[in-house]
């Protein structure tokens, strides 16, 4: 067994974050210490490492997979996109500043030397470190100065597999079309193939298996079934899916250009007394009973936005009828009158009207904060999460706040005790904490489940489906 291995995909969610998360409890469970690594990430969904810095929210998971605490090192090269041609990139853990395309593509050498620092040390302490790569290997026009996919995996010469998705169809199509796009070396690095979320009888795709391992040569380790009802964050993409009682809480997220760490929502997404929609441009959230505001990547943006595309009104109407409003970071300091960025931190520096629903304003500055966190909830209910932000929200309304937390308090709620913010990312994850908010928003005896622990359940569920699909002997 190599001491380094890489999953490729053919496509973005090809399922490369599922299948390490799924082999690091695999080998986890084996008695091997094993740590996910992902080079470099391009995703909004964060979360807070031990040594306080900032990862993708997949290597946060994956850590949680191999049963140890999430590090810097495990996604070094973090990129969180603030418009369509521009991202923050941070470098172990820390924001360095902005960039567009053309300024990272310069920088490329640079981020490698980080990602290059940063696996020497997981390498030296772990017997197994499995490495995911980003969108797909074959991607011709970022090819010059890959240090995601193949740019990597020949840098450290670590063997890597590569895995399809099935269920978009055409998988041969892509496994057989990537290879070809590789140049001779890189098609050489690739041990095999692992095919993601199959549907149906083995039986019936055996041919195809065949025809492909004599077309290239190469093995396929495995074919994985498709689980439904698996709940693990998403890297990026917003989740949906869900099914909830008639008598439902109903929940509505308005996405915005930017949202961000939408994650905070999967408990609501997967609890069956809640009606959780994510609601897009143009669609109808109709009645609610609680609007969610989430994180943004850039909130100054997000709030001309959602004022224009006609939520502060549709939230004023809400909030006559006796719903509730809740925002978290950036929706947090959407809901004040105003947020300025004289420092230019998130774009043109300026001041952009808020939603004017709290006395209060929120300055941005250079400096993010990242902390976990853990306390109470004023109304009762234990909570536990991050903080991932930049910027100081002050005014007349932040008393009295939402959480006592460990360091102080944290946000506010308005008099009538029908709006409420924080900074406190991961609300919903615990039970009790989940509870007390729905209970806040109109539903009595919740019955929330502990997210870690719904986590750890589908990690359990996912390694026990790669073990009955792959023998972990014939990996590389």
């Amino acid at each position: 067994m190599s001491s380094t291995l890489m999953i490729q995909g053919t496509t973005s969610d090809a399922g490369k974050s599922t299948l390490v998360a799924g082999l690091a409890r695999a080998y986890a469970r084996r008695g091997v210490d094993v740590a996910p690594f992902k080079p470099q990430n391009m995703a909004l969904n964060s979360a807070v490492t031990v040594d306080g810095g900032e990862i993708g929210r997949s290597q946060y998971l994956q850590a949680q997979a191999a049963r140890i605490a999430a590090t810097t090192d495990m996604n070094p090269v973090l990129l969180k996109p603030s418009s369509d041609i521009g991202a923050q990139v941070i470098i172990h853990g820390h924001a360095i500043g902005a960039m567009d395309a053309v300024a990272y593509h310069d920088y490329k050498k640079q981020a490698l030397d980080a990602v290059l620092v940063a696996y020497a040390r997981l390498a030296k302490d772990y017997e197994r470190v499995l490495v995911e790569g980003a969108g797909s290997p074959a991607e011709i026009n970022l090819r010059d100065g890959d240090i995601a996919n193949m740019g990597f995996a020949e840098a450290v010469d670590c063997p890597v597999i590569l895995v399809a998705d099935i269920d978009k169809g055409g998988v041969f199509a892509q496994l057989v079309g990537t290879l070809e796009l590789l140049a001779e070396s890189e098609r050489e690095r690739v041990a095999g193939f692992v095919i993601n979320r199959f549907r149906g009888d083995i039986d019936l795709l055996q041919p195809g298996l065949d025809w492909l391992e004599e077309r290239t040569g190469k093995p396929v380790f495995g074919v994985l079934p498709y689980l439904m009802g698996l709940y693990l964050d998403a890297e990026d993409a917003i989740a949906t899916g869900q099914s909830a009682s008639g008598d439902a809480l109903v929940v509505r997220v308005p996405v915005t250009p930017r949202i961000s760490n939408h994650t905070d929502f999967d408990a609501l997404r997967a609890h069956p007394k809640v009606d959780l929609r994510f609601v897009g441009p143009g669609d109808d959230p109709g009645p609610a009973d609680l609007i969610v505001l989430a994180g943004s990547k850039n909130t100054r943006s997000d709030c001309a936005w959602l004022i224009a595309a006609g939520w502060a009104d549709r939230i004023k109407r809400h909030l006559r009828y006796g719903g509730k409003v809740l925002g978290i970071c950036g929706g947090y300091q959407m809901l004040g009158r105003e947020i300025a960025d004289p420092d230019g931190i998130e774009g043109a520096p300026g001041v952009t009207r808020g939603l004017g629903l709290f006395d209060l304003a929120t300055r941005l500055d250079p400096t993010k904060h990242l902390q976990n966190v853990a306390g109470e909830l004023v109304g009762g209910g234990a909570v536990a999460g991050y903080r991932i932000h930049c910027g100081i929200t002050a005014g007349p309304d932040l008393g009295p706040p939402f959480v006592d937390l460990e360091d102080g308090a944290d946000g506010a709620v308005s008099a009538d005790g029908q709006v409420a913010g924080t900074y406190l990312h991961g609300l919903f994850d615990t039970g009790v904490g989940c509870d007390a908010i729905l209970a806040w928003a109109g539903l009595a005896e919740a019955g929330s489940i502990d997210q870690h622990e719904r986590r750890e359940a589908s990690l359990e569920r996912l390694a026990d489906a790669i073990e009955a699909a792959i023998d972990l002997e014939r990996l590389p």
